[in-house]
């Protein structure tokens, strides 16, 4: 069941993209306003929407993924599309909806090279991914999330370390500052692109991430770990261990 959608009407800017009907975190409200006029760097101007993102704020769990797409931005809402399916449904086999947690992403708009005429989707650039942090991190802020559970390797390479490599590392605690923990899981779109043969592409792997991150990230909001201070990285795999 999806949350009913109201737009915001502000007479400088015009239709401001839709924000749930049940959202009361102000803090959220006011950055999601600001952030629909935002011009910090090239992004905003092919821009339809700003996908700022949505979902419970009051929820132990964030998941970020890189950034919205065609779908993601005429309707101004984050994971809306294929992989946005694909990613509820994986949600449901956990035994979670859309609003059990937050979504968002590292970036607010939509990163695409315009070609005869025809927007094509492409990686956000450092300078881009960069930009849209005074975005990011206050959001994260205001949702104060237990876990994060990064989807897929740019979010991971964004928010855990450069280097991440998601085939190795997916599944695994790592310490941040934005969260008592964060850990990356496969993208929904990668696993699209790999479901043939008989292959579930992943989507199982996707599935036990989610999983394990609202776990750690219940028993951490209930403070059930062995040692509420300390965060869970590669080092510590059995913290959240029955």
């Amino acid at each position: 069941m999806h949350t009913a959608y109201r737009p915001i009407h502000n007479a400088a800017m015009g239709v401001i993209p839709p924000l749930p009907s049940g959202e009361t975190n102000e803090a959220l409200i006011e950055m999601a306003i600001a952030a629909s006029a935002c011009t910090a760097c090239g992004l905003a101007e092919r821009r339809r929407n700003v996908a700022f993102g949505e979902g419970n704020s009051r929820s132990p769990l964030v998941l970020v993924g890189e950034g919205p797409g065609d779908t993601e931005d005429a309707l101004g809402r984050p994971f809306v599309g294929k992989a946005g399916q694909l990613l509820e449904r994986a949600l449901g086999e956990a035994g979670l909806s859309r609003n059990d947690v937050y979504i968002a992403n590292t970036v607010k708009c939509r990163a695409c090279d315009w070609v005869n005429g025809r927007p094509i989707n492409r990686p956000p650039t450092d300078i881009e991914t960069m930009a849209c942090r005074r975005w990011l991190e206050p959001q994260l802020a205001a949702i104060d999330p237990r876990v994060i559970l990064c989807i897929g390797a740019p979010s991971a390479r964004n928010l855990i370390k450069r280097d991440f490599k998601i085939t190795v590392e997916r599944g695994k605690f790592f310490s941040s500052n934005l969260a008592k923990t964060v850990l990356a899981t496969l993208h929904p779109a990668y696993i699209l692109r790999n479901q043939h043969g008989g292959s579930d592409g992943g989507y199982s792997l996707l599935v036990a991430d989610i999983v394990k991150a609202w776990e750690a990230a219940i028993r951490l909001r209930d403070g059930r770990t062995r040692q509420e201070s300390t965060v869970p990285t590669e080092s510590q795999p059995s913290l959240f261990e029955v």
